[in-house]
């Protein structure tokens, strides 16, 4: 059975950086799609960005394009988030989607971690 576990947020100044880490675990993950979602207060869950598990090729939301990086590693995918505003705080959720295109729609993936709260304070 496929597990996600994310970990690694906190609370940073505005300006300050964290990593984000997303365990993955239950089966191969060859030909996924890995995503990093975020939902703040009173909004809906948003696309952050993905990373295709075999080949390593990125997609960002505008929004944070430049300041946050996907990476993989062994069983494990990363966020590195740098240059936090105080609009990134949320909670951050890891997804994984079955072999396909990165997508950006949350519907298109098929399971997801919990979540780890982000807050930057400004």
């Amino acid at each position: 059975q496929v597990q996600l576990v994310e970990s690694g947020g906190g609370l940073v100044q505005a300006g300050g950086s964290l990593r984000l880490s997303c365990a993955a675990s239950g089966r191969t993950f060859s030909g996924y799609t890995m995503g990093w979602f975020r939902q703040a207060p009173g909004k809906e869950r948003e696309f952050v960005g993905a990373i295709s598990w075999s080949y390593g090729g990125t997609y960002y939301a505008d929004s944070v394009k430049g300041r946050f990086t996907i990476s993989r590693a062994k069983n494990t995918v990363y966020l590195q988030m740098n240059s936090l505003k105080s609009e990134d705080t949320a909670v951050y959720y890891c997804a994984a989607r079955r072999p396909g295109v990165i997508i950006t729609t949350i519907g298109g993936y098929d399971y997801w971690g919990q979540g780890t709260q982000v807050t930057v304070s400004s």
